[in-house]
């Protein structure tokens, strides 16, 4: 078998399996995730993989568009990259249906085709707006980019490494085993040495050097001082964003520490926490350092990749390859697919460091390894008062809320509980009571919901209880969801979960996908069966059974 899928990530198995075009070697490695982990994402992507090579062993038939929608052809046409199969394509057309959008689909297609190959194009116009239309007032004809390099140097990624009370984010930790994963494979696939940097700010950043070392990290770069113990915008924005560029072309401070061991100017790629403080932080220094942020991602993984956008390549119907590109994967907004984000530059404009924020909980933690061994530089950037014109006189620590983790079961409640909220949560209130150690988490739907809940359930619907990639990761072994649809933002945080049991009333909700056991039933007439049984110490299963229990 060409790989062990159960060594991957799901972000890292599918760049991995993209260099397997042995249809048995597919079927294998399916057939090893359904033995192993059996993760319903992992499968999709291997048999979309087996799909390809088997829809290319039917392309020996030939494309007929007068049977297709022009939708549907529009997708088919994407795949074609032959001249002669599209000009036949355009044939049947016209010998057929003979529709002018459809020959318009197939003409377009041979532009692309035949501008990639020669690059005689239109080049794409790019007149400043304030040029092309002087008679518009434009508030931004003034703006300069902050950044203004033309063939930079770019290496290496840096990870920012949050703090609190003197110890490292688990999210911290996570990131500095993911960068070591994906410069390990960088460093091998591209036969370079670039390294992870670990950035540190803060009042006592010395003590934790050695932790970021053995958890990955090659450099640590840090500054401490008494004025950084608390995050504030402007100290840290303008220290990480003057690290980044010491030692290269736009380094205004060259006396504030060694950069000798760098001969570039800027990273190549940086991570940061999508916490509170790691999303303000992100988009103020890649603002700073004029390049571009992919915010709250789940999946990273680094490989080359061909753009035909024109504003990327300069001119219409070209095709470019761009390498080392980093492959930013994040929640849409429908909550049910993932976007892919790529920061690329412009034929006239440099894109770097490529940088995403990353939600905690997305990867494994590394063992720390006592023995690595790592270079660390200590910073001294000046510090002007005009930093610290918000003093911070007095503040309060929050509560640190409730914790979901390490409970043998959890019961989630979604927005299907909205027939009667109050007895909703009663209900999952008493099924968590019913187990010896469960506890009640909820869906980001009920958060920003308007339900109107009675006094005595209220706190339960507060976001401390959350469960998904903006709320708590949980990994119990019985994971009980009623009501919850099944969106990527709450799967993200659940489905490592041991046995995942769903009640729901549409027999389609993308939770069923990934549920070992789906009740399609009303939970306020499931749950107080599951209630009764439990309390009686068996399960009735053939009630369950007749509300619609299936096996997944």
């Amino acid at each position: 078998m060409a790989l062990d899928p159960s060594e991957y990530d799901i972000s890292e198995l599918g760049p991995a399996i993209q260099e397997v075009e042995d249809v048995e070697e597919l079927e294998a490695i399916l057939e090893a995730e359904k033995a192993g982990k059996d993760r319903v994402g992992a499968k999709k992507l291997v048999e979309s993989r087996i799909e390809k090579f088997t829809e290319d062993e039917d392309d020996g038939e030939e494309l007929d568009p007068t049977e297709m929608s022009p939708a549907d052809l529009a997708n088919a046409l994407q795949s074609i990259d032959s001249e002669d199969e599209l000009e036949a394509i355009l044939d049947r057309e016209e010998a057929g249906e003979d529709r002018d959008n459809v020959k318009r689909l197939v003409n377009k297609r041979l532009d692309s085709i035949r501008g990639s190959d020669e690059g005689d194009g239109e080049v794409v116009d790019r007149t400043p707006p304030e040029e092309k239309y002087p008679e518009l007032d434009h508030p931004t004809a003034d703006k300069q980019y902050v950044e203004p390099l033309e063939g930079g140097a770019y290496e290496d990624m840096w990870v920012f490494c949050e703090t609190k009370d003197g110890a490292l984010l688990d999210v911290s930790r996570e990131m500095l085993g993911k960068a070591r994963r994906l410069m390990d494979g960088y460093n091998e696939e591209y036969s370079q040495d670039e390294r992870v940097v670990g950035v540190l700010l803060g009042d006592d950043t010395e003590s934790l050097t050695d932790e970021v070392v053995a958890l990955g990290a090659d450099v640590v770069v840090h500054q401490q001082d008494p004025e950084l113990e608390r995050f504030r915008h402007k100290p840290y924005t303008e220290l990480f964003s003057a690290m980044a560029r010491a030692g290269g072309e736009l380094d205004e401070e060259p006396d504030a520490g060694d950069s000798s061991w760098r001969e570039y100017d800027e990273p190549r790629y940086v991570l940061f926490p999508a916490t509170n403080n790691g999303r303000d932080l992100s988009a103020q220094v890649q603002g700073e350092l004029d390049s571009g942020l992919a915010s709250d991602c789940s999946g990273l993984y680094i490989d080359d990749t061909v753009i035909s956008n024109p504003a990327k390549t300069g001119r219409e119907g070209e095709k470019k390859e761009f390498e080392r590109v980093l492959h930013m994967k994040r929640p849409d907004f429908s909550g049910f697919e993932y976007s892919t984000i790529l920061c690329l530059d412009n034929p006239t404009r440099e894109f770097h460091p490529q940088g995403a924020s990353v939600i905690p909980g997305s990867f494994d933690a590394p063992e720390p390894d006592p023995e690595r061994e790592g270079e660390v530089y200590e910073y001294d950037f000046a510090l002007p008062e005009a930093w610290f014109r918000v003093e911070v006189t007095d503040y309060d620590d929050l509560d640190a809320g409730v914790d979901l983790t390490g409970h043998d079961v959890v019961v989630a409640l979604g927005r299907g509980i909205g027939d009667d909220p109050t007895e909703g949560m009663e209900l999952g209130l008493e099924l968590a009571d019913a187990f010896e150690d469960a506890a009640l988490g909820i869906t980001r739907g009920i958060v920003t919901s308007s339900y109107d809940f009675d006094g005595h359930v209220e706190q339960y619907a507060k976001e401390e209880r959350q469960i998904g990639e903006t709320g708590q990761v949980v990994e119990p072994k019985l994971y009980v969801a009623a009501g919850v649809s099944g969106a990527v933002q709450h799967k993200v945080g659940m489905d490592e979960s041991d046995t995942i049991v769903a009640v729901n009333t549409d027999p389609d909700a993308d939770i069923r996908d990934f549920s070992d056991y789906f009740v399609e039933g009303d939970l306020f007439e499931v749950l107080p069966a599951l209630i009764d049984a439990l309390e009686d110490g068996e399960l009735d299963v053939e009630g369950l059974a007749a509300g619609g229990a299936t096996d997944d």
